[in-house]
């Protein structure tokens, strides 16, 4: 699939709003935020990604972001026992969501079942958050990040899921060991003229698109430098122009 991406499929851009507090019905609120960024992005091409204002507003939401002509990202990071992640996947087959992700520990039988329901979206695995350092990788998992990565992608791999979640800073090892058999999708990506103020990703996982894209990566995720700029179409251009301008090396 990675080798027939469009420029514009290549950014995913990660609408995550926290409620206005201003308002007394959060849920309206948020919803409200996420409809007014697709309605300036719509038919860009782009994929949308969603997760808290899904489990705010419903699955219905991604039918509405559909209709405006964006390809829809629900960001649910889904973890449970087999049965339960089976249910899921009925549940969001309603919907059909392009791409949707689940934790590469949640186990294997999990993680096909929740495939098995869902034969047209992309399964990805996450691996390890891009918040995660490496003292709390320590403290969780006894091992490095890089080492973490590594042992979760080959899960993810083995549950056949199709392509994997990681910080750009994994991303040429994980190329290297999977080739082309997963699609690399990278959150914690900033471009330079970005300036995000309380920033929640760990700064050593943090890379640009087009460096990130050079690295090995199949798809991007932005948030704050475009949900927080004062023009967001403006900001996904300038983001789409730096991805074109990328040497895709691994194909």
């Amino acid at each position: 699939m990675n080798n027939i991406l469009t420029t514009e499929q290549r950014l995913i851009v990660a609408a995550d709003f926290k409620p206005k507090l201003t308002m007394v019905k959060y849920r309206e609120s948020v919803r409200k935020q996420v409809l007014n960024l697709a309605d300036m992005l719509h038919d860009t091409g782009i994929y949308f990604k969603v997760n808290s204002a899904l489990r705010a507003c419903g699955y219905s939401l991604i039918d509405e972001i559909h209709d405006r002509g964006l390809l829809v990202f629900a960001d649910l990071k889904i973890i449970d026992i087999k049965e339960t992640m089976e249910i899921d996947g009925m549940l969001l087959g309603e919907t059909r969501p392009e791409i949707l992700t689940t934790m590469c520990f949640s186990g294997i039988p999990a993680m096909k079942a929740l495939a098995f329901q869902l034969p047209e979206t992309e399964i990805l695995g996450v691996t390890i958050l891009t918040s995660h350092g490496e003292e709390e990788c320590q403290a969780m998992f006894s091992c490095s990040v890089e080492e973490a990565v590594l042992r979760f992608a080959k899960i993810g791999q083995s549950a056949t899921l199709e392509g994997l979640i990681s910080s750009a800073k994994e991303v040429e090892i994980l190329r290297a060991k999977f080739g082309l058999f997963l699609t690399l999708n990278t959150p914690a990506i900033r471009p330079l003229w970005s300036l995000v103020p309380g920033d929640g990703q760990n700064p050593d996982r943090v890379m640009t698109p087009k460096k990130a894209i050079e690295a090995g990566a199949d798809r991007v995720v932005v948030g704050r430098p475009i949900t927080q700029a004062k023009d967001p179409l403006e900001a996904v251009k300038l983001i789409l122009e730096e991805i074109e301008g990328s040497t895709i090396v691994h194909y």
